[in-house]
């Protein structure tokens, strides 16, 4: 059992950011500058590659701290940003440019891989929940979404699958692999992403993750475009998302 630990605090925009560890998994968690006030926790999962203060995890945070108050926390996922990368990483990426380069599908290779790191994972995000309802301006008794696309939905699936405490979420751009059987685990409500023209996942693959979930209420939004060209407006729909089933007002943000 790991608690909480406060490492840095800066505060722009209207939104507090404090970097924390749990255990010697670090991140960060964005709240309102208000501070103690109750609201749901969003966490989010960031891409392969990336970290937990990538734009586009700062990007999220700002509009759903900003437009409703929530608060949200994204941890490294094991080898990325502060982490150190293991021998089983370092092969790992490799093979992936390797099939990069030579133009064989990455499919295989990231399914594989980031099964492996959801094995991990997992447990580490349970702590961190576990950590962060310790909290007061959070506690035990609010709502906990998860927002996670591409790792962060090969991450999230099998987390959401076994955390009774989530109770929306955010997925998609993933092959069903792996996630599939997890997925029919998952009842809550859910968004799911996904682009038509997408150059690595096929719209068969995505479609069929897609169907796998077992919640009643699931929302496919499907855009035209290739794997990295999800559209920003799809963040603003997460928000919207969130804050119709945690019942909170939700301002838009420029």
């Amino acid at each position: 059992m790991h608690s909480l630990k406060f490492t840095a605090e800066s505060s722009s925009n209207g939104m507090l950011e404090r970097d924390f560890t749990v255990g010697d998994v670090p991140g960060v968690l964005w709240s309102p500058l208000s501070g103690a006030d109750r609201a749901p926790l969003i966490l989010m999962g960031h891409g392969g590659g990336n970290h937990k203060k990538h734009p586009a995890m700062a990007g999220r945070a700002r509009l759903l701290v900003a437009g409703c108050g929530f608060h949200v926390a994204v941890i490294d996922a094991p080898g990325h940003g502060d982490r150190p990368r293991t021998e089983h990483d370092e092969l790992e990426i490799a093979e992936l440019f390797r099939a990069r380069a030579a133009g064989e599908p990455e499919g295989p290779v990231v399914v594989r891989y980031n099964a492996y790191l959801a094995e991990l994972a997992v447990p580490e995000w349970q702590a961190t929940l576990d950590a962060l309802q310790e909290l007061p301006e959070i506690g035990t008794d609010g709502p906990v979404g998860y927002y996670g696309i591409n790792m962060g939905t090969a991450i999230g699936v099998p987390f959401v699958a076994v955390e009774p405490r989530i109770s929306a979420a955010v997925f998609g751009q993933h092959w069903p692999d792996v996630l599939a059987e997890q997925a029919k685990q998952i009842t809550v409500p859910i968004e799911f992403d996904m682009q038509w023209d997408d150059e690595h996942i096929s719209r068969e693959e995505g479609l069929a993750l897609f169907d796998a979930f077992a919640s009643k209420e699931k929302t496919l939004h499907a855009n035209a475009g290739r794997h990295k060209e999800l559209p920003r407006f799809e963040a603003d729909s997460a928000v919207r998302f969130f804050a119709r089933h945690f019942g909170r007002a939700h301002t838009a943000q420029g």
